[in-house]
């Protein structure tokens, strides 16, 4: 005999199912409801984004939903030609959705663009399924991507804080402790209402534990600084192929796949330049137009390696069809972090050589072939993460610009002095070395300004070559 399932067991069974089946089960429409051109400057809010073409931002809303394995059905662009206050969309176009949507068993609307409470409630209302927006989508997928503690408390932090002045039922982590596909289900709106004090609670407990994980991180970087090394960070438009650059350069296997925000959690590994300076290069989580501003703010302790960072790799991926623009909101976010874009220690590399035209690879070779013989130039680097080209010549970049906070040392040693030649080896960079007949050793030093004195301790017969700048 079959045992009947009540419905408050069927729901728990759905809640406790893989997300990935959850996500798999979901029939999803991605709807893109942009401005036009005449329309953009003259309103007041909402995406007014007209560097970027319509078509290249469904399909990147499109990417961010398959990031999460939901069954995209279809993805529209639905032009806007002014933002309606009580559901963003004009009446006909709610009505011609709704009645699609009805059709074809949609269970869950993605619109591309922030929307107010308001206009989330009403839209669910008329379209009868679950409506999310691009800021709710971007929680969702850090909160299922994210790994690390302090990544998972800063998601939470940032999903609370969207979810607490929203009367929707997209919110079940308060049952289940854990991120992803809140927007698949959860209590009702009574509840939601019941649970806000709980919201509140939560949100203080978890400030609380990340000012606890932000003092713990404070006392690793006073240990990095003990043995200083100069870091190399990645930033980037997400899926630039920040992952795999990181992956080509250090030989590390960080998860680097061809998905929108692959990575979330900082992943930080000791590598060796040219001539043997030891740096620490740190992966970071990609940027993205329109980036949450609570995730900016709550991803701020993540992404210190970047404040603090030596250098910094912008990473584009010049075979992308919105190159320009997605480089224009990765400094859009930098600047949110204090980071000017036209600060020396920016390196911009051009990604994904491989995957260009030939004429338009011979044209950006052409640029990038300015700077070859200036290893200090401002001109980017055109490489290939995937196939290692241009790899030697942004390594030797890298090393050239933290060279030129460096001073650099002729220094004379006996040949039977090898504790001295393995010290330099170890603490210094070693540019150049000969050796005479008799064995007397020649070199080219140069020294990090934090290990000056001692070098200069030890070695007090060394000659200065050049000063740093």
């Amino acid at each position: 005999m079959t045992q009947m399932t009540t419905p408050g067991e069927a729901r728990l069974q759905a809640m406790a199912a893989p997300e990935g089946e959850i996500a798999a089960a979901t029939h999803t429409l991605v709807i893109g409801p942009y401005l036009t051109r005449s329309a953009a400057p003259r309103t007041g809010g909402g995406p007014a984004d007209v560097s970027r073409s319509s078509e290249a931002r469904i399909d990147e809303a499109a990417g961010l939903a398959v990031a999460i394995e939901l069954d995209v059905t279809e993805a529209i662009i639905a032009p806007v030609s002014r933002i309606r206050p009580s559901t963003y969309l004009g009446k006909g176009r709610v009505e011609e959705l709704a009645g699609r949507i009805k059709a074809e068993e949609i269970g869950l609307v993605v619109m591309d663009c922030a929307l107010s409470p308001v206009q989330q409630r009403n839209l669910e209302k008329a379209f009868g399924c679950k409506v999310i927006d691009r800021t709710g989508l971007i929680l969702e997928i850090f909160g299922r991507r994210a790994s690390t503690r302090e990544g998972t408390l800063q998601v939470e932090h940032a999903h609370l804080a969207y979810q607490r002045s929203r009367l929707v039922r997209s919110w079940t982590h308060l049952e289940r402790q854990r991120g992803g596909f809140g927007f698949l289900g959860g209590p009702g709106e009574t509840q939601i209402e019941a649970d806000r004090r709980m919201i509140q609670e939560r949100m203080t407990k978890i400030e609380r534990e990340l000012d606890s994980v932000t003092r713990t991180r404070g006392l690793h970087r006073e240990s990095r600084a003990r043995v200083p090394y100069p870091i190399v960070a990645l930033v980037g438009y997400t899926n630039a192929g920040k992952s795999t650059l990181f992956n080509a350069l250090t030989k590390a296997e960080v998860m680097a796949k061809d998905m929108l925000f692959a990575t979330l959690d900082p992943t930080a590994r000791a590598t060796k330049l040219p001539h043997g300076e030891t740096v620490i290069l740190s992966d970071t989580v990609g940027f993205i137009s329109e980036l949450p501003t609570a995730l900016i703010a709550a991803f701020r302790a993540t992404l210190e390696d970047v404040i603090e960072a030596d250098i910094l790799l912008h990473v584009r991926d010049v075979s992308h069809v919105d190159s320009e623009a997605q480089a224009e909101d990765v400094g859009d976010v930098l600047r949110e972090l204090g980071i000017e874009t036209t600060a020396e220690r920016i390196i911009e590399v051009w990604n994904k050589a491989d995957l260009l035209d030939d004429s338009e690879r011979t044209r950006l070779l052409n640029l990038s072939a300015q700077g070859r013989n200036d290893r200090d130039s401002d001109v980017p680097i055109l490489v290939s993460a995937l196939t290692g080209e241009g790899l030697a010549a942004l390594s030797g970049r890298i090393e050239a610009r933290i060279a030129k906070r460096r001073s650099t040392f002729a220094v004379t040693l006996a040949p039977e002095d090898g504790a001295a030649l393995n010290w330099l080896y170890e603490n210094a960079e070693v540019l150049d070395r000969r050796a005479e007949e008799a064995g007397t050793i020649h070199l080219a030093i140069r020294v990090a300004p934090e290990k000056e004195p001692r070098f200069l301790n030890r070695f007090a017969s060394a000659r200065k070559l050049s000063r740093a700048d």
